[in-house]
């Protein structure tokens, strides 16, 4: 894992953010979580990601409004409603599971009572 510079990471997401969002944004740093606009504490990592995502793949709230999405011509039927499904029993049970794993991984073990 590569060492990430504090300075320009954050650098950049403030050029992604101010470029997608219009405004510059608050970033509190403590201890190593970063804060934007007040929102959930990140890792730096994650601001990297954001700011893939936001110069990246990411639309602006202007570019959204200025290019509407094109409505459909003619408007889908409705779909029937289905008979409410039951729900099956897959054979599935967590005890069980959880038994083989320990007799599995662990040889001479026994199962607790």
């Amino acid at each position: 894992m590569s060492k990430l510079d504090k300075d320009d990471v954050l650098a950049k997401f403030t050029e992604a953010y101010k470029a997608a969002h219009g405004k510059e944004p608050q970033i509190e740093a403590k201890s190593g979580w970063y804060s934007v606009d007040g929102g959930k504490n990140i890792r730096l990592a994650q601001l990297v990601e954001m700011t893939e995502a936001l110069s990246g793949g990411a639309t602006s709230v202007e570019s959204e409004k200025a290019e509407p999405a094109p409505k459909a011509k003619k408007k889908a039927a409705p779909a029937p409603k289905a008979a409410p499904k039951k729900k099956a029993s897959s054979g599935f049970s967590v005890k069980a599971y959880w038994n083989d794993k320990i007799t599995g991984d662990n040889a001479g073990s026994i199962l607790p009572r």
